[in-house]
């Protein structure tokens, strides 16, 4: 079954050359787009598989911060493509779209898998908490212009709400900094691994430092080259299938961009490795949320047609917190088995579910 599955991921690079030619020759949208979405995910394993093995050597914490970065890539490449063709309600759906595919979607199916493998699984609850907490605090961050542009900037971006959001990214970039100095620098052991795990790759597969270093380099430049073909793909693909831009960010981007921490999560929950599980999904999401939105923010100064304002509608902010306090609820006693699993996917359904109707008149900020 395993030789079985890593055939059939290593099958799908084949798309990559397939992409290109479908762009060449100009086809429809909705085909290149899938085309793109389906060449991604070999990208995405081998991310997976290059962190694995460099979690050998850093241990489940700084594994998961690694692999949440080097996963967390083709979603930033995807939100910078889209924000250059100014397709800003996309990049915000997609941002909203990520953290709740890695809270929901991608830790209940790890929390799925893993449980009808290995009934009941452990991991660091004290961890759980400061991811969770810190959840929160993004989540509270990200409301903040939402409300101020509804109440006093309904209909066009004022100074001040200019001041905020840009106030508000630095304060984010400065919280997360600090974030890794708490969980790399001063308070490592509360995101230690509640059993040791030695070394589980078999010797005759270990890779070098150098390969697995090259491997997620690699793998990132050809995420951003199929990323961009993505992007490029998705607004027409939306006017072809009957979808609004936020509900193609909120689930197909969110979805294909994070495939790589998805992925990582699920196969370390089969593996019985929760503690790196639970890193790699919440840490993915706190990343998002502290890092990659603030970064989109500033960098849409320079690159955008015009600046993003982290101004979520309704639906959007709702969502998170839905998201983020079921999250917090369902991780925070340290165990895991495949019921939490079908009740965060359940969630997920709901919202997806909810934005896949909402009507495309409701108002984004």
């Amino acid at each position: 079954m395993k030789m079985r599955l890593k055939f059939s991921v290593e099958w799908l690079f084949l798309f990559i050359p397939i992409t290109l030619a479908l762009e060449h020759l100009g086809v429809a949208a909705p085909l290149l787009f899938f085309s793109a979405a389906l060449a991604i995910i070999p990208i995405a394993s081998l991310i997976v598989h290059a962190t694995e093995q460099l979690a050998t050597r850093t241990g489940d914490a700084i594994g998961g911060l690694l692999n949440a970065t080097f996963g967390n890539a083709p979603e930033l490449i995807i939100a910078i493509v889209a924000l250059k063709a100014g397709l800003l309600d996309m990049v915000l759906g997609s941002i909203a779209g990520a953290i709740l595919a890695n809270l929901l979607l991608a830790l209940g199916i790890a929390f799925l898998l893993g449980g009808l493998r290995h009934h009941d699984q452990d991991y660091n609850p004290a961890a759980a908490r400061v991811y969770s907490s810190m959840m929160l605090i993004a989540v509270v961050s990200l409301a903040v212009p939402s409300a101020f542009s509804r109440f006093f900037a309904p209909e066009e971006t004022i100074r001040q709400e200019t001041v905020l959001n840009v106030g508000l990214a630095v304060v984010l970039l400065v919280a997360y900094a600090l974030y890794l100095v708490f969980m790399l620098k001063t308070h490592p052991g509360a995101f230690a691994s509640k059993e040791s795990h030695a070394d589980e790759t078999e010797a005759g597969t270990r890779w070098s430092l150098p390969r697995a270093i090259g491997s997620l380099v690699g793998a990132s430049v050809l995420a951003a080259w199929m990323s961009e073909i993505l992007v490029g793909a998705a607004e027409g693909t939306g006017t072809a299938l009957g979808m609004s831009q936020l509900f193609i960010g909120i689930v197909f981007l969110a979805v294909v961009g994070g495939a790589a921490e998805s992925l990582s999560a699920i196969a370390m929950a089969r593996k019985n490795r929760m503690d790196m599980a639970v890193g790699i999904a919440l840490g993915s999401s706190i990343q998002i949320a502290l890092f990659v939105a603030p970064v989109l923010v500033l960098a849409s100064y320079f690159i955008a047609p015009q600046p993003l304002d982290l101004a979520f509608g309704r639906a959007e902010v709702g969502a998170l917190f839905i998201a983020v306090l079921i999250g917090a609820v369902v991780v925070g006693d340290g165990r895991s088995n495949w019921y939490k699993g079908v009740q965060l996917i359940t969630v997920y359904t709901i919202i997806a579910l909810m934005f896949y109707l909402l009507p495309e008149i409701a108002p984004a900020g």
